[in-house]
């Protein structure tokens, strides 16, 4: 890919935040109302009440306004509301009765939407990183650009918080390089520390010289010609497995935000597959936003 002549502005009109009222998700709105404040956007903020459980014996339906699922679902979206003040940002809360994914997706579809946010409960067990059933569905399957906030990422104040040290992972490949036009727009956006990084596999010593300048020249490469005029970029080799090396950078750098590109689907073998993706997204010490190929 070549270097891009200017930084793309992103156009973020439609953002679709996903709630179920706990303190995770409350993290993550901080998160969707700040981005807002940069782009004007609206926001959709959207709650899902699950269907019935199926019983052996089928029941009739309880009618809508005698569900108590759905009578604690309003109340708790008018004590949202009351808590929350959202000043300039145009925001519409959506209540709808099914599953989490296909509600927020039709959503995404109907709505237009430019970004999707969640929160998640991040574990790990027996080597494998989890995001939770709701969340790891909407973060493979979203057309969207998804921004995850993990359990390890601080609180931030929605009116002061810019992202100044942005980490953005590459293979070079043509899927990692569909997030840069977000990594470059945040950047430019928050006048940010941008870091490209490459990680690749150990090489023999007698190698790292000529692989360290070719790898820094390409990353370099990447960079529109005015890049130093609104951002402090930099161009990082790590020796390293992705997922090991994105996060150490992370923490050492004290990352607000890692941009990365992903294959669709989960099956795809890539240098930062789902599984690398995954793991980032539970672990960072900041939010991760993921895109598409």
């Amino acid at each position: 890919m070549e270097a891009l002549k200017t930084a793309p502005r992103l156009s973020l009109a439609n953002i679709l935040f996903t709630t179920d009222f706990s303190a995770t998700s409350e993290r993550a709105l901080r998160f969707a109302l700040a981005i807002a404040n940069w782009y004007g956007s609206e926001v959709f903020i959207v709650h899902a009440v699950k269907p019935e459980p199926r019983y052996a014996v089928p029941l009739d339906h309880l009618p809508i306004e005698l569900d108590p699922a759905w009578q604690e679902a309003q109340q708790n979206v008018t004590r949202f509301e009351a808590a929350h003040a959202f000043k300039d940002i145009v925001h519409e809360t959506v209540l709808e009765h099914g599953e989490p994914w296909p509600v927020v997706s039709s959503i995404v579809d109907k709505q237009k939407v430019d970004l999707l946010v969640l929160g998640t409960h991040g574990r790990l067990g027996l080597k494998k990183m989890v995001l939770g059933s709701e969340a790891e569905v909407m973060f493979r399957q979203a057309a969207c650009p998804v921004l995850t906030v993990g359990p390890h990422v601080i609180p931030i104040d929605a009116h002061t918080w810019k992202p100044k040290n942005i980490i953005f992972p590459t293979d070079f490949s043509e899927t990692s390089l569909h997030a840069l036009p977000y990594a470059l727009s945040l950047a430019e956006e928050s006048e940010a520390n941008l870091i490209l990084l490459h990680l690749t596999a150990m090489v023999p010593l007698d190698a790292k010289d000529d692989l360290e300048e070719k790898i820094l020249k390409q990353l370099g490469g990447l960079l529109p010609q005015e890049a130093e005029d609104w951002c402090k970029p930099e161009c990082v080799l790590l020796y390293e497995f992705p997922a090991e090396g994105i996060l150490r950078l992370a923490q050492e750098r004290s990352a607000d935000l890692i941009v990365m590109g992903v294959r669709k689907g989960a099956a795809a073998a890539s240098h930062m597959p789902w599984a690398t993706a995954t793991e980032v997204v539970s672990r960072a010490p900041c939010p991760v936003l993921t895109v598409r190929g």
